[in-house]
């Protein structure tokens, strides 16, 4: 195990927000087993912590992830692979409940691509170019590569991006609906935990289940989905923060929400 932290937390409790950032730039921030497990640590860690509210992960300015580790599996068998479940990491990343945008510069590949998928918005540098290329390696993206990407920039783009393994740049990933926003490159990390103080200004109970709401919509029929959603609308008359923001509203204040 390396000494040095792969991901390195910053916390900035006046914003309530966090940034994560990935520390292995030589290897372009290939997410090995090490890298995955402190990110995934990290994140449930602030997700408990009741002083955050929204986090941001990124990479450098070379690469917000180029890929899942080669060394680490190529030359498993199928029950190392099963065994190890490596994979796992990245349902893992997909239960945090508080919102997270992943910041990306450079290449974002493979199993980078899939975790910055996994998250729950991605702003993107001018520098940005996202792919699943595990087809050159003689395989298909494993980490949920040909399920989010379809459903995100639809299936014909999707095929012809994972059979290929050619990448996208930024301006196209934006066009396709991958990411929310496009920056220059020296703006990236501080336009995104913008975003994400913005994003904690809200009712940190209303913004879990807004998330949670609009995850589903990918998961059920058009009738299911409603459904859910209207619970979740009833369930949050129950919470102080409903009572503050619509007081708030009428008396033509700003709220001042405590996730009660």
């Amino acid at each position: 195990m390396n000494d040095e932290p792969l991901v390195i937390v910053e916390r900035d409790g006046a914003r309530r927000v966090a940034l994560l950032r990935f520390n292995r730039p030589k290897q372009l921030n290939a997410l090995n087993a090490q890298v995955m497990d402190e990110l995934c640590r990290a994140l449930e860690e602030l997700d408990a912590d009741e002083t955050i509210r929204c986090m941001v992960v990124t990479g450098n300015e070379r690469a917000f992830a180029a890929g899942a580790d080669i060394g680490e599996m190529a030359t498993a068998s199928p029950i190392d692979m099963l065994r190890g479940n490596r994979i796992a990491q990245w349902d893992r990343v997909r239960r945090i409940t508080k919102p997270v945008i992943a910041a990306v510069a450079g290449w974002c590949l493979g199993g980078g691509c899939e975790l910055a998928m996994a998250l729950d918005l991605i702003v993107a540098a001018e520098s940005a170019r996202f792919g699943q290329p595990e087809i050159e390696l003689g395989v298909i993206p494993g980490a949920g590569g040909t399920q989010r990407l379809t459903r995100a920039v639809g299936k014909s783009r999707a095929m012809e991006m994972v059979l290929t393994g050619e990448p996208i740049d930024a301006r196209e990933a934006h066009r396709l609906g991958l990411v929310t926003r496009v920056v220059p490159d020296e703006l990236l990390v501080e336009d995104a935990l913008a975003l994400a103080a913005k994003i904690a200004t809200k009712s940190p109970i209303a913004t879990r289940l807004a998330k949670e709401a609009v995850n589903a919509a990918f998961e059920m029929d058009l009738t299911e989905g409603l459904a859910h959603e209207r619970r979740l609308f009833y369930l949050l008359f129950a919470s102080e923060d409903q009572k503050e923001g619509m007081a708030a509203f009428l008396e033509k204040r700003k709220p001042e929400f405590t996730g009660r």
